[in-house]
């Protein structure tokens, strides 16, 4: 039979204290069940019975700590995930910045990586991808890793290429026209591993870093950043902490996509955006 373990609101206040005593981990602006389901789900998986025992083990075993946020930390998407925003980004968003001569973009909690891609294939497109500096950060070492081999198993991701063709073979200012992108301008398929990989030239263009929105600060300054579907996991208190880091980090003209479900409705002081074009995207005033 299962293990199946309980975790209550004195259990987490206690891994709250000791994750941030431990290793100056701060887990307190996360929505609360979610953070509670993930750690009854770590308690099942590592056949630990009680939260005791996963913060005796974490204190011995900083490697092991490690493990716990990859697995806390929540990691969903997909290649041009939601074809509608990027339309939007096709069509109203990338020709705002077609005539500069740099273009920095973020993408923060930035997964396996899919999101990024998507965005370099949509510059390739729109032949900016020279111009552009892209980085992408994430807290969980294994998914970083992961993003930055580029490498998707085609069973498991077949829309993904459902996906390509709507955003990238068609028109969105004319249905009726199809434009020929072959898949292999971007990815090399082995059908014997049922894998396909990211080509080289669009990976060497991202720097992977490790970054955590709670606790670290700017380190750079862009036209685009990227936060789709992380902040619904943050309380109030941290989303405007980490809508504050965006605005400072984001130049006087730039611009924030968070998911379409995500709404900045507390705003730090004079952290200014404006939404106008689509649910989800935002302009810094």
């Amino acid at each position: 039979m299962a293990l199946k373990v309980k975790v209550t609101n004195d259990d987490l206040s206690k891994i709250i204290f000791e994750f941030k005593r431990l290793y100056d981990f701060d887990f307190s602006g996360y929505a609360e069940q979610s953070f509670k389901r993930r750690i009854e789900h770590i308690l099942v998986t590592y056949n630990l019975s009680d939260t005791d025992k996963l913060l005796s083990k974490a204190r011995k075993d900083k490697e092991f700590f490690q493990k716990l946020i990859n697995a806390i930390t929540v990691n969903t998407t997909e290649l041009f995930r939601d074809t509608d925003v990027w339309f939007n980004i096709r069509r109203n968003v990338l020709p705002k910045f077609k005539n500069r001569s740099h273009l920095n973009i973020w993408h923060a909690g930035c997964s396996s990586g899919e999101e990024v891609y998507s965005m370099l294939i949509l510059l390739n497109e729109f032949d900016m991808l020279d111009k552009a500096k892209v980085f992408a950060t994430d807290i969980n070492t294994d998914i970083l890793q992961r993003a930055k081999t580029g490498v998707f198993n085609n069973r498991l991701n077949h829309a993904y290429f459902d996906n390509f063709d709507k955003v990238i073979k068609v028109n969105p200012l004319n249905f009726e026209e199809n434009i020929d992108v072959p898949y292999s301008k971007y990815f090399e398929t082995d059908t014997n591993k049922k894998i396909f990989k990211v080509k080289n030239f669009l990976r060497d263009k991202v720097t992977f870093k490790y970054h955590n929105l709670v606790s670290d600060d700017m380190f750079y300054k862009f036209d685009i950043i990227f936060c789709r579907n992380v902040i619904i996991y943050f309380n109030n208190e941290l989303q405007n902490k980490v809508v504050s880091l965006f605005h400072e980090s984001l130049f006087s003209d730039g611009i924030l996509l968070v998911g379409t479900n995500e709404n900045i409705t507390y705003l730090p002081a004079g952290s200014r955006f404006e939404s106008k074009i689509m649910k989800g995207l935002y302009f810094k005033k």
